[in-house]
């Protein structure tokens, strides 16, 4: 919950603006300004005070108990100019509070951790358990001195400037290591603990037993993901409520799946149970992995739980991400966060050159120039595969006409693939133009490299006959003159001559052109590939400059 609180008629204003905005996330504190601030600190993840930063330090300074304990505090200014991140920019989540203000409020946000100014990555705000000298490794990354990187496990990370051995380290395992001097360790998610349990199991057993084994085994429970088992104990109290007080999910599985993982300790006692051989290890397992720890059942009299540890395969991760047209302003904040996340970045040079300055620090770059996208593409998946974090971009949105295709034809379940949208150059050009595709529509693309010209044109004349309106992608180059003329005829055979024609080139961009014409009127010549064609349809007009298709027929009817 965000606690807001406010002094002034003006900070009320903009206090009540961010809680209509965040019903469900926010909550208002009134009263005295100090009451309110004790009370909210109390209660609440995060603040947004609507005061002065020197009132809000004065307030909070005796409230303060830790950097893991107290809530981010996010400091806004009376004429709503700005957002600051005051107290808790990482652990706190102020950093990522302050911008969010900021998108609602129209205020900008004021970071001042060393390492988002800086476009660090912050080793606490990886979403991963981090232990050891972590103030000293930051600090040495910060001052760009040699930082070693000790992946141990495969773990999807962003880029770290790490080099070559030095006095600091980046440690990233599952197993309980003491951190040294100049060392911070990593946790991730890695490890999945199989249990198995009897009707009425003490949640003190499951859990006795779980830490016994991984104590012994010489894992982390700081990397365990969750905890899996059968489908009949999907509600059994002590896994429950063990999963509970561990913070992980309780993970369950059909007998019958489980039953068919080969596992070295099969029971007899789980076959007649439960319908499976297996419980613990075959749950375990069933994603595949390493198992760390076979079976063993707990210390009661009878044992009344069962435990076993995988360490589950390294999944690395691809973002396939859309730029957009190319107007900064039209790349979505989500693409924004996929381009700094990733530790390989893959892409067309001229699009890599558009977003380079986002990119943090240590980014890998794999660019390659026109007509390499099937390589691109297996270049992407390979490198996932080694379990890195990484983008391959497109322009427009990467699943029109772009990258996302090809990716995921190459791309197996060994990898998680996240789309990331962005705005098409249908949609983009469609703007300028007023309304084109206020009724169906349909996007064709002329380049016959991929696809034989006959089913272009089967293609076209589909759309024709259906009276629907078409955007032409890759309508002409210097190579392929004549494909637009002959799609144009095929139109010309269902349309009326005067029917609205928009030409846009580089839509968005500083050279964009907006031509609006008619079907009789085009000329091709003056297409190229930079271009997207809108033909309309019959009901679509030219209203005041604008090219507008309705979103019905009746006003076709009516001006008639």
């Amino acid at each position: 919950m965000i606690g807001l609180i406010s002094a002034t008629a003006a900070g009320a204003a903009a206090r009540d603006r961010l809680a209509a905005a965040w019903p469900d996330r926010t909550r208002v504190y009134g009263g005295p300004v100090a009451d309110a601030v004790r009370a909210a600190f109390a209660e609440c993840d995060r603040l947004v005070c609507f005061l002065a930063t020197g009132a809000v330090v004065r307030l909070v300074a005796p409230l303060l108990h830790g950097k893991a304990d107290d809530p981010g505090v996010v400091c806004v200014d009376e004429a709503g100019r700005f957002a600051v991140s005051l107290l808790g920019g990482h652990g706190g989540g102020a950093n990522e509070l302050a911008r969010a203000v900021g998108e609602v409020l129209g205020a900008e946000p004021v970071v001042t951790t060393a390492t988002d100014a800086v476009g660090l990555p912050g080793l606490d705000t990886l979403g991963l358990p981090v232990e050891g000298d972590v103030a000293a490794v930051s600090r040495a990354l910060l001052d760009g001195e040699a930082v070693a990187l000790r992946a141990e496990v495969t773990w999807p990370l962003p880029p770290l400037p790490a080099g070559a051995e030095g006095a600091y380290t980046v440690r990233v395992t599952d197993r309980i290591v003491e951190p040294a001097d100049g060392e911070a360790v990593l946790r991730p998610p890695t490890l999945v603990v199989g249990v198995g349990a009897s009707k009425g199991a003490p949640v003190e057993e499951v859990l006795g037993l779980l830490e016994d084994v991984l104590r012994e085994a010489g894992l982390s429970r700081a990397c365990v993901a969750e905890l899996a088992t059968v489908d009949a104990k999907s509600d059994e109290p002590g896994l429950v409520e063990a999963a509970r007080r561990l913070g992980v999910p309780l993970v369950t599985h059909p007998a019958e799946a489980l039953a068919r993982v080969v596992v070295p300790n099969p029971s007899d006692a789980p076959l007649a149970a439960v319908g499976t051989p297996s419980v613990a290890e075959a749950a375990a397992l069933v994603g595949g992995g390493e198992l760390l720890a076979p079976k063993r059942k707990s210390a009661g009299s009878p044992a009344m739980a069962t435990c076993a540890v995988v360490r589950r395969p390294g999944r690395g991760r691809l973002a396939v991400v859309g730029l957009g047209p190319g107007a900064r302003d039209l790349l979505t904040p989500r693409a924004r966060d996929e381009l700094r996340r990733a530790s390989v970045l893959v892409g067309l040079d001229q699009y890599v050159d558009q977003i380079r300055d986002l990119l943090r620090p240590g980014t890998r770059v794999l660019e390659s120039g026109l007509g390499a996208e099937e390589e691109r593409a297996r270049t992407a998946v390979e490198e996932a595969r080694r379990g890195q974090a990484v983008a391959l971009i497109g322009s427009g949105d990467a699943g029109v006409y772009a990258m996302a295709s090809p990716a995921l034809a190459e791309a197996s379940d060994d990898i998680d693939v996240v789309g990331v949208p962005g705005v098409t150059a249908a949609l983009a050009a469609g703007a300028l133009l007023g309304a084109p595709l206020g009724h169906d529509h349909v996007s064709i693309s002329l380049s016959d490299l991929h696809t034989p010209w006959e089913v272009i044109e089967r293609r076209v004349r589909a759309a024709a006959e259906a009276d629907l309106v078409v955007t032409f992608y890759n309508p002409r180059s210097r190579g392929r003159d004549w494909q637009l003329p002959k799609a144009l005829a095929v139109l010309a055979g269902h349309r009326a001559p005067g029917t609205p024609v928009g030409v846009v080139r580089n839509a968005s961009r500083v050279d964009e052109s907006v031509r609006l014409t008619t079907l009789a009127a085009l000329d091709p010549a003056t297409v190229d590939m930079m271009t997207v064609v809108t033909v309309g349809n019959t009901a679509t007009r030219q209203i005041a400059g604008r090219m507008v298709t309705p979103r019905g027929y009746r006003w076709q009817e009516e001006t008639r």
